[in-house]
């Protein structure tokens, strides 16, 4: 089981609630994916939208968790303020935590994101920073008081897979609270690799909104990452330059 500020997850695939074609797209890959927590711009809920339009509708608040976040926000005030809205509309402390660095590859700001993580973890909230895939960066985050890290795979709704693994294993090493791989993941294999690594979760949501079968592709991330978290769990064999007969020759006929 998935475990963050002592709540228990069944699945270990957070997805968002952005670029689907309409709610019921959304609403059938939230039950594709089998998750139990979406991700949720506050700029995004309209609660006074006619019933129909308001995407909380089509959240089933039952079984998954809401994590409201501070998409949009350049500068740590900005998103300092954005989370305690969100708290207020939303009625949760938990927020996942983004500061912008730069509006063309929306890489986040690391200083903004640490000076943001303490005030929100100071005024009681269970932060979970989007942050860059710095080791170093990720154990201040965690130092803090974080909930966990959320370092990029690739840059947001890129697709491009793991670009660096090495780092994401240094994370894994580093820090003791959870590990989330979020952003820049295309197909499943790019999830399963993120859990092989040793990430306890991923966070998605363009891979999933812009394949040509949405629900299709949730069904294969849901599947992704739990054969990629099973192959952690089992331990892959060692890597060898050269053949290793797969049938020992010992008591072969003839010998």
């Amino acid at each position: 089981m998935l475990t963050i500020a002592g709540v228990e997850f069944s699945s270990r695939l957070l997805v968002g609630t952005g670029k689907y074609r309409d709610f019921p797209t959304m609403a059938a890959c939230h039950a594709a994916t089998d998750t139990a927590m979406v991700t949720l711009a506050l700029r995004r809920v309209d609660l006074d939208a006619p019933a129909g339009s308001n995407i909380l509708e089509f959240i089933d608040r039952t079984r998954i968790r809401l994590l409201p976040n501070t998409a949009g926000c350049y500068t740590p005030e900005d998103a300092i303020t954005t989370a305690r809205l969100a708290r207020e509309l939303l009625e949760t402390e938990w927020i996942k935590l983004e500061v912008i660095g730069d509006p063309r590859t929306l890489f986040p700001d690391a200083e903004g994101t640490l000076e943001a993580a303490r005030q929100l973890v100071k005024e009681g909230f269970v932060v979970l920073p989007y942050c860059m895939d710095d080791p170093v960066l990720c154990a201040r985050l965690a130092d803090i008081g974080c909930a966990a890290v959320m370092p990029l795979a690739a840059p947001i709704g890129s697709g491009l897979g793991i670009r660096n693994p090495y780092n994401l294993m240094i994370i894994r090493e580093t820090v003791q609270v959870p590990l989330i791989v979020d952003a820049g993941v295309g197909t499943a294999s790019d999830a399963a690799v993120a859990m092989e690594l040793g990430a306890d979760a991923v966070l998605l949501n363009t891979a999933i909104a812009e394949a040509k079968d949405p629900v299709g592709m949730a069904h294969a991330m849901r599947h992704g990452v739990l054969a990629g978290r099973l192959a952690y769990e089992a331990g892959r064999m060692p890597r060898r330059l050269h053949a290793s007969a797969s049938s020992p020759l010992d008591g072969v006929l003839g010998r």
